[in-house]
């Protein structure tokens, strides 16, 4: 049996620099005598001199340090001159321990014992901010559930934008070509990350999945408040919160920065250190992806544009796919959820030919999807096993699908819920009033 590998010493936190004549927050850290540095930088410019700029990038020196400190995983983090306050330091390092927990799971290791050492911060009362009312800011990555909330706010906004974060000089055509079909303005931000880390397999650095949500959550807090806008608006769906796998009895979420558990935390991180502004919250909460799926399927005017294939997102812009691959877990996934409330002729014609559902070839990739083989739930954004149950139960029984292969050999299914409690709210959320979609507001 392959033990756990060879870990660090300490991971420190070296300090950061906002340097406004270039618009850029530089954030150092060192690993047992390696450095490294990240710089963000918001083109657009703002108002740098906000005491709340300063206590949000401060925030975003706190989250982006996992990308550095995942590289050897040593059982201590010194936060070096940076004081915290005891809620911060929670906060921390639960973001630390589930934000990387597939990252533990699929390299053998084990991160509770981590401890993090550094100075207190007893603060006495939030940075005062008073941002301009009706200015939302959407963190926007060209898929369903992006698109929906841009449309849900238009009607509710008075200035809303779209948020992008890009590698200097490189941009994703499948979210500019998405966020250019909104018609909304675009803020952005470029996040150039140490070189080091892209040599992983050179320099023997572990690897694996990192809460990168929760990063760029952080960095649009900073965005926000750079432009004087009162709202990062998420569109993390209700079963976001759902986990990937249970192991010794504790959940592993593939998506834990797009779970309640985060958002929760994360608002009361601001509200000490901002009083809450901007607000930070996921409009799509306390919606399923059938309920978003239905929404977008309302929406033609983006069935050429949107994009939620991974392949179309690749670090390397000479392996990045300019369409839908058909292959992939995603694509199968939002093939599945949008087949209720698209016909098989539209949705054809949205993978360019190369439909999941009508290749028997991807049968076993459904059938995880749907939690009826061996195959745990696959390590991706895709909803949870009841939602594909009843997306198949919908869609199978559609007119245009009676000759579906993939979706005769999926059925009967067990019993589930029905639909129409999947289209209905479900559980907490954070959405004010001013923002609320209809449905919650009945």
């Amino acid at each position: 049996m392959i033990g756990p590998p060879r870990r660090g010493e300490s991971f420190r936190y070296v300090g950061y620099d906002i340097d406004p004549s270039h618009d850029r927050l530089v954030c150092r850290y060192r690993l047992d005598g390696r450095e490294f540095r990240e710089d963000v930088t918001f083109p657009g410019g703002g108002a740098w001199r906000e005491p709340a700029v300063a206590e949000a990038a401060r925030l975003v020196f706190l989250l982006t340090a996992v990308s550095y400190y995942k590289t050897a995983a040593p059982p201590v983090v010194d936060l070096g001159d940076t004081a915290v306050t005891d809620l911060e330091r929670a906060f921390l390092r639960e973001f630390y321990l589930d934000g990387l927990g597939e990252f533990a799971h699929r390299n053998n290791l084990d991160l509770s014992g981590l401890r993090i050492i550094g100075p207190a911060l007893a603060r006495q009362t939030p940075v005062a901010v008073s941002p301009d009312e009706g200015r939302p800011l959407v963190p926007f990555g060209g898929g369903v559930d992006s698109i929906v909330t841009a449309e849900l706010l238009r009607p509710r906004a008075k200035d809303p934008a779209l948020f992008v974060v890009n590698h200097p000089g490189d941009r994703f055509e499948a979210i500019e070509r998405a966020a250019a079909a909104t018609g909304l303005p675009v803020l952005r931000a470029e996040r150039l990350i140490d070189t080091q880390v892209l040599r992983s397999a050179e320099l023997g650095f572990l690897n694996g999945h990192v809460p990168v949500t929760g990063i760029l959550s952080a960095i649009a807090v900073m965005a926000a408040a750079l432009d004087g806008r009162d709202a990062v608006v998420m569109s993390n769906e209700w079963s976001a919160s759902a986990g990937t796998i249970t192991v010794d009895g504790r959940s592993i979420n593939h998506q834990y920065s797009k779970g309640e558990a985060f958002e929760t935390a994360l608002r009361s991180v601001l509200v000490e250190s901002l009083g809450g502004r901007p607000e930070y919250f996921s409009l799509l909460r306390p919606f399923t992806e059938l309920w978003i799926a239905r929404r977008f399927a309302a929406l033609p005017q983006y069935f050429d544009y949107f994009r939620s294939c991974n392949r179309a997102f690749h670090i390397d812009p000479a392996q990045r796919l300019d369409r839908w691959c058909g292959q992939c877990d995603k694509c199968c996934f939002i093939d599945l959820i949008l087949s209720p409330f698209l016909d098989e002729p539209t949705l054809r014609r949205v993978f360019g030919g190369r439909e999941p559902l009508a290749d028997v070839a991807l049968l076993g990739r459904f059938r995880a999807l749907l939690g009826l083989s061996a195959d745990s739930k696959p390590w991706e954004c895709v909803g949870d096993v009841t939602e594909c149950r009843v997306a198949t139960l919908l869609a199978a029984g559609r007119r245009d699908r009676a000759a579906s292969p993939v979706l005769a050999a999926l059925g009967p299914l067990p019993g589930e819920p029905t639909p129409e409690e999947l289209l209905v709210p479900h559980g907490r959320h954070f959405v004010p009033d001013r923002y609320a979609p209809d449905d919650l507001l009945v």
